[in-house]
């Protein structure tokens, strides 16, 4: 009886033990680097890619199949890394606890979020697409305007917009530091930091040391230009022609390897009905010629981004490619005088071969790197993974 008795106290204790711990006291971070990473002797994780070995600079004619890539940020901690990871994924970063960074910038949609616009705190649609986040290392600009120069600063404009993330530089250290797991966790990426609370500086390092992980180089067009040319299909080559081609001058600004020469560019997009034109980088720059104009993304994984352009106006590649071959400013609006970038021509494709720039641009498409959304976070909130139904189906109402 008494045996009994103790092993039902015993079990009750574990129950109550199990019921009362945060879903955070497991969390253990990361002491690897992540694919594609090799460990320093300093404890710091270098990305190691083929495109190290060449020599050509990117950004020289029409971007060769074997171009170096620009320099880019690296040097962090697996557990720097690890710790961004769950940060990213966190609500607990917006106020009141309703969006994370991957509301906008979700890993199954390319580090976008698939609509026309992203949706804010107040679930208020804003101004702009989300872009993607896929190897923002390489890259000296932010947002579509440009009008940030760092990563630290890419990431103060979401989490303090009164309609994005909604939080305060005070609110955010009040909520990460109420959370003990946070606070040992800091201990663990930050080991010789000093006191007790965290800081702003440490959340920012944490973010920017994951999202400068995000690396996508090893699509089958990256093995076909490491040499392995049976990676592409007949029909993928033919849109690689095209794509490179003096008529078509696709690759005068989505200059390979990573399909973006990160210039401002003024095309000539239509705004959605309804919508009054966006002057993009005039305003950054306080430069009338840049009128419209707006930094050129990415393709990288680009049949994981639609809808399009800086405010979702095309629905898919094709729709894009047919816009291109509309003929110079066929789109502009009668009365609206804009620069047009020179690139921009009338290259009077054929449908075969828009349809094949398509078939190439699927090419680009790199997943492999995808990290992994956390299953519980340190906050002991759901993982944005969880709600993005719940945002496309407010973007519908």
């Amino acid at each position: 009886m008494f045996i009994r008795l103790l092993a039902l106290i015993l079990l009750t204790l574990v129950f109550t033990l199990s019921a009362s711990a945060s879903p955070s006291a497991t969390i253990m971070l990361r002491e690897s680097c992540p694919p594609s990473f090799e460990k320093m002797s300093d404890g710091t994780c270098n990305l190691v890619t083929v495109y190290g070995f060449y020599e050509s600079v990117q950004g020289a004619g029409l971007g060769g199949t074997q171009t170096s890539l620009p320099q880019h940020r690296d040097g962090f901690t697996p557990q720097q890394i690890d710790l961004g990871r769950y940060l990213f994924f966190d609500p607990a970063l917006s106020k009141g606890g309703s969006i994370s960074c991957a509301s906008c910038h979700h890993p199954d949609r390319g580090f976008s979020d698939g609509l026309p616009r992203s949706i804010g705190i107040e679930g208020e649609q804003l101004a702009r697409a989300a872009p993607s986040l896929w190897n923002v290392a390489f890259l000296k600009k932010f947002f579509w305007d440009a009008h940030a120069e760092t990563l630290e600063a890419q990431i103060l404009g979401p989490l303090y917009a009164s309609n994005e993330m909604g939080n305060t530089p005070d609110g955010l250290l009040t909520t990460i530091n109420e959370i003990p797991s946070y606070r040992a966790l800091f201990k663990t990426a930050y080991p010789e930091r000093k006191g007790e609370r965290i800081v702003l500086d440490e959340i920012y390092h944490a973010l920017v040391a994951f999202q400068a992980s995000l690396i996508s180089l090893n699509s089958r067009y990256d093995r076909y230009a490491h040499g392995f040319h049976a990676a592409l299909s007949k029909h993928e080559v033919e849109g690689l022609n095209i794509f490179r081609s003096f008529v078509a001058r696709c690759a005068e600004c989505h200059t390979p390897p990573l399909f973006t020469n990160q210039q401002i560019a003024v095309i000539g997009v239509p705004e959605p009905e309804g919508m009054t034109i966006d002057i993009g980088a005039q305003e950054t720059f306080e430069e009338p010629r840049l009128k419209a104009g707006f930094k050129v993304p990415t393709l990288r994984n680009i049949d994981r981004t639609a809808p399009y352009m800086h405010s979702g106006s095309f629905d898919s590649l094709h729709a894009v490619a047919t816009f291109y071959n509309g003929g110079r400013g066929h789109a502009v609006p009668e009365g609206l005088d804009l620069k047009l970038h020179w690139h921009i021509s009338s290259p009077d494709l054929t449908d075969y071969e828009l349809d094949r720039l398509v078939d190439f641009m699927g090419a680009l498409t790199d997943e492999s790197l995808k990290p992994q959304t956390p299953s519980h976070l340190p906050s002991g909130l759901t993982p944005i993974s969880h709600n993005m139904s719940k945002r496309r189906q407010r973007e519908k109402q």
